[in-house]
């Protein structure tokens, strides 16, 4: 059985598992990559944070995620699917290290802020 989603370190875990994922993945790598040329030294930390605060309401997360996505789409337009494809590498990183309570509330959460996200990116494209 495996255990759930306990404290920072474990937030630390999934994201770095996530993003070496998302480094390698064919449908939304690039845009980490070759797009916005991601600093992962400085990404990373600031994805710690940003989860912290998501499933246990503390740490310091400090941003504009949604300016961050439309900056992005203007770069390099994004579609909805690929929106879909990172809420299914998420939630398949989350089943493959932990079960419980918080990796359900989190998954739910990753799912909200993508379609959240895709609505207002795309919809601002049109």
């Amino acid at each position: 059985m495996k255990k759930d989603i306990e404290n920072r370190k474990d937030i630390e875990i999934l994201v770095d598992v996530f993003y070496d994922k998302v480094r390698k993945d064919e449908v939304i790598g690039y845009l980490f990559t070759e797009i916005a040329q991601t600093n992962w030294n400085h990404h990373l930390p600031k994805m710690y944070d940003f989860w912290e605060v998501i499933l246990f309401g503390t740490g310091s997360f400090k941003g504009n995620p949604m300016l961050i996505h439309k900056q992005l789409h203007d770069k390099s337009p994004m579609n909805a699917k690929q929106f879909e494809h990172w809420v299914s590498l998420f939630t398949t990183t989350i089943d493959a290290l932990y079960q419980g309570k918080n990796a359900e509330d989190i998954k739910q959460s990753a799912s909200n802020i993508a379609k959240t996200m895709s609505y207002k990116v795309l919809s601002n494209s049109r």
